[in-house]
């Protein structure tokens, strides 16, 4: 199988601040990112899909030739009708086409903020071996998420007002109608300013404990960010919001009585000093935000489990809450399971408080990162 080569947004001789000078002469840069936004109204953001100026292409062949990767205007993509990702994509766990999420912060001095873009990256290598996908380098993916949110730091609001998300793309976009690998693969990443996740804000949430459907099933792709993961969640999500729920919690295929994940984040349970989540067994995504908690909460003295949990605990906890890079930490209020209902006492020092104002001092600069998880882009 191929591997992509040095396919960076510039020369590989080209630093970022020689990319920060190239953006002045591109129509609409700037080099004074501080004193220059959007016209967004950032003080009522939500978690929309709002076109900012520049998307990052770049193309690779199972033969091994390579277009230049390249920033662009965002626009449309062209596909070929028989590309691996329209015909595979929604009907096959063969897919082609996997997706990561990792956001850009601005700090109170204007300078930009990127969180662990690497573990993104190694994500996308293990769910790219998993689909018989080349990828990129994890310095290639770093590099180009980099050059996607310096070109759009316009965009990026102001410290406390929401965050860049970034969405890099991988599929098969070459043309396949037998069941198989993709002769041609497009790595593509754009970007949108977002506010909170759920429409309650940071408000608890309250979820609905799914039987009927089930996100995904041993032996599978469950563990993969792929993007056939999320549209088979769709029903159920809209079944559960369509009866005021915020979202759905998964349990296992096989005993159908052990958690697995909400539809769009990992979820933790408390119970005296231990913390306890769902192990990463295959069946669920192991979040980039989920094991920073974990390493947060072992810091701060818990004693923290990656277990097999069964329905019964998560109604007995004393705590619960829910993690991911799109809805950060997030605690739980209720959770309706069956006939049965169960409410989670809110408090304002409340475990998941404690690692949320850890996490959110972390990824915006206001605490020391200790641990080299941030990179600072501007």
């Amino acid at each position: 199988m191929s591997s992509f080569r040095s396919c960076e947004i510039f020369p590989s001789f080209v630093s970022l601040s020689h990319v920060f000078g190239f953006l002045l002469l591109l129509p609409g840069g700037s080099a004074n990112g501080e004193d220059e936004h959007a016209n967004v109204d950032w003080d009522n953001l939500g978690f929309g899909f709002m076109p900012t100026d520049y998307m990052y292409t770049m193309k690779c062949s199972k033969d091994g030739s390579f277009e230049q990767g390249q920033l662009s205007r965002y626009g449309n993509v062209e596909l070929s009708p028989s590309a691996g990702v329209l015909n595979y994509g929604q009907a096959s766990s063969h897919l082609q086409g996997l997706y990561e999420g990792t956001k850009a912060y601005r700090k109170e001095d204007g300078r930009l903020l990127l969180f662990r873009p690497d573990q993104n990256a190694i994500r996308m290598k293990m769910g790219a071996d998993r689909l018989c996908m080349p990828c990129p380098s994890i310095d290639q993916f770093v590099d180009a998420v980099k050059g996607v949110a310096l070109a759009n730091k316009r965009w990026v609001p102001p410290s406390g007002k929401g965050t860049l998300y970034i969405r890099p793309l991988l599929m098969g976009s070459g043309p396949v109608l037998g069941l198989g690998p993709a002769p041609e693969y497009t790595f593509l990443i754009y970007a949108s300013p977002v506010g909170n996740y759920f429409k309650e804000g940071l408000a608890p949430l309250n979820l609905y404990i799914e039987e009927e459907f089930h996100r995904a099933s041993r032996g599978g792709a469950g563990g993969v960010k792929s993007i056939t993961n999320y549209a088979p969640v769709l029903k159920a999500i809209a079944r559960a919001k369509s009866r005021g729920f915020s979202d759905v919690l998964y349990l296992d295929s096989v005993n159908k009585r052990y958690l697995e994940e909400v539809s769009s984040c990992n979820i933790f349970l408390v119970k005296g000093n231990v913390i306890s989540t769902p192990a990463a067994n295959g069946t669920i995504l192991q979040g980039v935000t989920r094991r920073s908690v974990i390493e947060i909460a072992g810091d701060h003295g818990y004693q923290v489990e990656e277990r097999a949990i069964s329905v019964d605990e998560l109604m007995d906890a004393d705590e619960v809450f829910c993690t991911g890079t799109a809805v950060g930490v997030a605690p739980v209020g209720n959770i309706t399971y069956q006939d049965r209902r169960v409410e989670y006492k809110i408090r304002a020092e409340s475990v998941s408080q404690e690692l949320y104002s850890v996490l959110e001092g972390i990824k915006r600069g206001l605490i020391e990162d200790k641990k080299g998880w941030t990179i600072e882009i501007s």
